[in-house]
């Protein structure tokens, strides 16, 4: 057995539904403006260029139960983003798309919480978005559903709720890239690894959240999230 020099700490996770299991997460990467709606909202061209990707630490992501997660710091405009997550059981190089969705363990909602006054300073600035998009808890996220259960889906209702309002609500069909196309590039770009996220992407509707408000996203046929933040 190894010999660690500080203790070391639980390895990030999500529950499976239907098992005792958790899915251990490895690393968690976003896909950016993967939807033509939000890329105009956000004033972007939202023509199919090759897709661009952002990480989160694997410690951001935290189980979107009905708890509460603190407000974060250093921000007067937090943002959501529901996204459909997708959960790796394999990875490797080069994944063609006709094999990419066999990568595919299973699947869950989350919300990627943006600090946009910090990103849209980062953007002014052309500085990295580490800070804007990785910061602690900044990916709730519902338990994983299997993929042997529902398949994999190409058409179904994303939607987002803060404080009882619907903000977003759209459809996975409208990605720009979709599941296996993602996955195929982004395996062009890094070696991916059983225990990856894909965070692929959010519709229209972006906006503030908040302290105290609750948020309740869904995709249909998969499941859903509910945290308060703050």
């Amino acid at each position: 057995m190894p010999r660690y020099a500080i203790p070391t700490w639980d390895l990030p996770s999500l529950p499976v539904i239907g098992s005792d299991e958790l899915f251990p997460i490895r690393r968690v990467y976003c896909v950016g403006r993967n939807y033509a709606a939000h890329a105009r909202e956000m004033g972007h061209d939202p023509n199919r260029e090759p897709p661009f990707f952002f990480c989160k630490p694997a410690d951001a992501v935290v189980l979107a139960d009905g708890g509460r997660i603190p407000f974060p710091s250093a921000t007067s405009n937090l943002h959501h983003e529901v996204e459909l997550v997708v959960a790796l059981q394999s990875g490797g190089t080069d994944i063609p798309e006709s094999a990419a969705l066999d990568c595919v363990f299973g699947y869950a909602v989350g919300v990627d919480l943006t600090r946009r006054d910090l990103q849209d300073e980062a953007k002014k600035l052309a500085r990295p978005w580490d800070m804007s998009k990785g910061f602690d808890r900044s990916a709730p996220c519902g338990p994983i559903r299997r993929a042997s259960e529902i398949g994999h889906p190409r058409k179904a209702r994303i939607s987002l709720e803060v404080a009882g309002t619907l903000r977003q609500d759209g459809d996975i069909a409208a990605m720009i890239w979709n599941v296996p196309e993602t996955i195929a590039y982004l395996s062009g770009l890094v070696a991916l690894q059983p225990g990856d996220l894909i965070f692929t992407g959010t519709p229209e509707g972006v906006g503030k959240v908040e302290p105290g408000a609750l948020l309740a996203g869904t995709v249909e046929g998969v499941g859903g999230m509910r945290v308060t933040v703050g």
